[in-house]
């Protein structure tokens, strides 16, 4: 079974995952959930998925697993990972979404959410310790699942509704990339009832992986020449299954997504924020909340809400560089009362955006560099071994001299901090963070400097730096 977990859930080539190992891992979900007294016998399952061209073969495989340990999988259909688990956690249920988030089509993956949301690191092993045994079992199909994606999807909707009160958003023109969103429909409804005039492009039937952190050029490209020729106020859109946000500025800038969790946090008056180290520097000096830093990847977020909930915190937010956010209690906004969702959602960060620039009577892009927050950058390097990847991040974070020579051409190494993969702060204050994908072949490179050039800069030198060390 070649594909695993990874920060996201398990992930692998779309071969990796249909020659059973998906249907294994759910069937050990299944089993593991009954064993952990977290379902009875017959309980739902809610199945969700994306639109990549693997995806239905994925969730009948998942489904028939769920039957054949005694559970009951209900069809929820195409809709976005956070209306999926807000519909299933609404009902006290498991639930399953088949995605591959913003990697390409030729992989795909599997999200496990228990009754009370995302599963942590403990379920992970203990679904990976049973899957082997499950590998072999018979997946009989049930017959006929009942489906529930016309209420899942219109439960997520509703959520929102009475979030911009009195008109605030009325009469902005805000362009929705469609693309292969899971979320666009949704999103589009969501917008629409805020008074927003939505101008819906670039929908596609070919899956399309738009990776919201490290935006491509042709992306960029897209949503500025749309900005430009449509007028818009702004342009938003979401990854494959619609829980990171891309936003776009009324000059076609894409904002990054720790600026956007630093809007929801002070937008929704948060007392404690929870994310990771590859997030904004300037995190903690944009909001009066605590800010507690933890390595990628969901489950440690939602592990350090939970710790900030059990300290008493009132209005805990997570969020990650991806611009997923997550809530820890049931907030109210505007005429809304969003129930606690840990799971990152790309909707909440995308009204909270434009509301926050509509009460202070700004545009975007000035609402945003008054947060101050330093210039920050990303990018990746596609296709690079996992092995070498964390070879790299391996050799440089253990030997003091090796990561001084490496770094040498970019400067002098003043800090270093190994929360998770290499951080390195330059003499001059840049900062460059190397970090090996969790999710795909994929070496993470992060950047910030004193300006957009040099933030690219640094990243440009660190990459040049890679290729040249690893020969890849």
């Amino acid at each position: 079974m070649a594909a695993k977990f990874g920060t996201s859930g398990l992930r692998g080539l779309v071969g990796d995952l249909t020659d059973g190992t998906a249907a294994a891992h759910a069937r050990a979900f299944a089993r593991h959930l009954k064993t952990a007294a977290m379902a009875p016998a017959g309980a739902p399952v809610f199945i969700g998925r994306d639109m990549r061209a693997s995806s239905p073969l994925i969730a009948a495989q998942c489904a028939a697993a769920v039957f054949g340990e005694g559970l009951e999988p209900v069809d929820c259909g195409v809709l976005p990972t956070p209306a999926l688990a807000l519909h299933a956690m609404g009902q006290g249920a498991a639930a399953l979404m088949i995605t591959g988030s913003h990697i390409p089509d030729d992989r795909n993956g599997v999200k496990f959410y228990r009754p009370d949301g995302e599963i942590d690191k403990t379920d992970e092993a203990a679904i990976s310790s049973l899957a082997p045994e499950c590998h072999a079992a018979q997946q009989p199909a049930p017959q006929l699942m009942r489906d529930q994606s016309l209420d899942a999807n219109a439960a997520f909707i509703k959520r929102y509704y009475g979030f911009a009160p009195d008109g605030l958003l009325r009469r902005l023109r805000i362009g929705l990339y469609e693309h292969s969103s899971a979320a666009s429909e949704c999103l589009a409804a969501i917008l629409e009832a805020a008074e927003v005039e939505v101008v819906r492009l670039g929908k596609s039937d070919v899956f399309i992986p738009v990776d919201t952190e490290a935006v491509s050029d042709e992306t960029r490209r897209l949503a500025a020449g749309w900005v430009r020729s449509e007028k818009l106020d702004g342009l938003v859109s979401a990854d494959g299954d619609g829980d990171r946000p891309l936003v776009v500025d009324e000059t076609g800038q894409v904002l990054r997504g720790d600026a956007l969790g630093l809007i929801v946090a002070r937008y929704l008056g948060a007392d404690a924020v929870v994310t990771p180290v590859t997030s904004n520097s300037g995190i903690e000096r944009g909001c009066q909340a605590e800010v507690s830093r933890t390595r990628v990847g969901s489950p440690f977020v939602i592990a350090g809400m939970s710790q900030a909930l059990a300290e008493g915190r009132q209005r805990v937010i997570g969020f990650e560089a991806n611009g997923g956010v997550l809530t820890g209690n049931a907030i109210k906004a505007g005429a809304a009362v969003l129930a606690a969702l840990p799971t990152r959602d790309s909707v909440l960060p995308i009204l909270c955006a434009f509301a926050a620039a509509r009460i202070a009577g700004q545009s975007l892009s000035a609402h945003v560099a008054g947060l101050g927050l330093p210039v920050a950058a990303s990018d990746r390097i596609e296709n690079f071994p996992t092995a070498t990847s964390q070879a790299l991040v391996a050799e440089l974070s253990n030997d003091a001299a090796a990561r001084a020579a490496f770094f040498k051409p970019m400067g002098a190494v003043a800090a270093t901090d190994l929360t998770d993969g290499l951080r390195i702060t330059l003499q001059n204050g840049d900062i460059v963070h190397l970090r090996p994908s969790g999710n795909a072949p994929e070496l993470r490179v992060y950047s910030e400097a004193a300006t957009e050039a040099d933030a690219q800069d640094v990243i440009a030198r660190a990459i040049a730096r890679i290729r040249q060390h690893t020969g890849q």
